[in-house]
This record gives structure tokens, C-alpha cells and sequence, in this order.
């Protein structure tokens, strides 16, 4: 059974475990950072807003998580000194400005009264056994939200798309990336959900 709660209610005593779901769901995409999943957990553990995310608990242990906003909310604030203490200056301070372009911006267009869905990572243990759709079922049913937009979807995680359109999501925006060289990635989506 997968149980799925507000990160905060796990607290801080569970920072460590949801930096490395969210490590392990997007460590390939900061490889250029550092190869190693344990350095990028050390720099990013920091920046999760606990607060914005949830967790899918398998036997108790978080198993999944995803972030669910405004879409104006940042569901993370990194501080650049400690990205560069971890990865180093000169990727820390590529890290710095690459979150700062990337993530700091809220989603582009987004309806007031609409939730961002975001982070959407499962551990690789855990995979296949319908952790994201459990969290991403509780998210569709808050009762604050009508309209889902799930922004920056790498073209190239067919997995996650494959479910987001079972759930109903369709595609309504994709930009082209300048970083295809070094992430394999050509486009990210966005892609959205109202519920009748």
C-alpha cells in the first residue's frame, strides 16, 4: 500500500530520503555537475521547500515525491554558497545560475487557481509499482485546484509521459533547449489537466 502525505508532516528528520528520490530522478540531468548521486544530494538537500512537496511512503520510507504549487510558489530555493561548497566554484556557481534560469521564474502562463505540478520522481527501487500515479492521483484530488500543468518535461522521459497522458494530461506547450548536447534532452512540454 502506498501512502501518500505532505513532506512537512515527515519533517526535517526526512530531508535526507526525499533529496535522494529527488536526486535519483534528476541526478541525470545535473550530471554535467557531478556523476556522483551522493555530492548532488549533499548540494541540493538544502533547497527542497518541504512545505511544497509530497511523499509516496512505501512501508514508511519514502518511495516517490512530487512538488505541488500555485505555479507562482517556488518549490525550491537553493542558496548558491552551499552549491559551491559541494560541488565546487565553478560548478556551483554554473548551478547557481542554472536554477536561478530554470527554476526561478514560476510557470510561464499559468491560470490563477491552477496547481503546478512539479519534481515528480520516484526511487529506482520503487519504480513500477504505481508510487508516481498514487502521488499524482492525491494531487488531482485537492479540493483547491481544478486546473493541473505539469511544466518542463524532458522529451526524453517517455516513461513519465506515457502516465501523465493516462491521466489525462495533454501537451499544450514545448520549447526547444539549447543543452542538447549534453542532456540528450531536444524539448521540454508542458502539459495540462481540467477536471470537469
Amino acid at each position: 500500500m502506498i501512502d501518500v502525505v505532505p513532506a512537512s508532516e515527515l519533517g526535517e528528520s526526512h530531508r535526507r530520503r526525499i533529496t535522494e528520490v529527488f536526486t535519483s530522478g534528476f541526478g541525470a540531468d545535473f550530471r554535467s555537475l557531478s556523476k556522483d548521486p551522493q555530492t548532488l544530494t549533499d548540494a541540493f538537500e538544502h533547497m527542497l521547500v518541504l512545505d511544497l512537496f509530497y511523499a509516496g511512503l512505501v512501508d514508511g520510507v519514502p518511495a516517490g515525491i512530487a512538488a505541488c504549487t500555485d505555479g507562482v510558489q517556488k518549490s525550491t530555493r537553493h542558496d548558491g554558497r552551499e552549491l559551491r561548497r559541494h560541488l565546487g566554484f565553478v560548478k556551483g556557481t554554473i548551478a547557481d545560475f542554472v536554477f536561478r534560469s530554470e527554476f526561478g521564474g514560476g510557470v510561464p502562463d499559468i491560470t490563477p487557481g491552477a496547481a503546478s505540478i512539479e519534481f515528480v520522481a520516484t526511487a529506482p527501487e520503487y519504480q513500477g509499482r504505481g508510487v508516481a500515479r498514487a502521488i499524482l492521483t492525491h494531487l488531482l484530488e485537492l479540493p483547491d485546484y481544478r486546473e493541473y500543468v505539469i511544466d518542463g518535461v524532458a522529451d526524453t522521459n517517455v516513461a513519465a509521459l506515457r502516465l501523465y497522458e493516462k491521466l489525462g494530461f495533454t501537451e499544450f506547450r514545448r520549447h526547444k533547449v539549447r543543452h542538447t548536447r549534453v542532456t540528450g534532452i531536444n524539448h521540454y512540454l508542458a502539459l495540462r489537466l481540467v477536471q470537469g
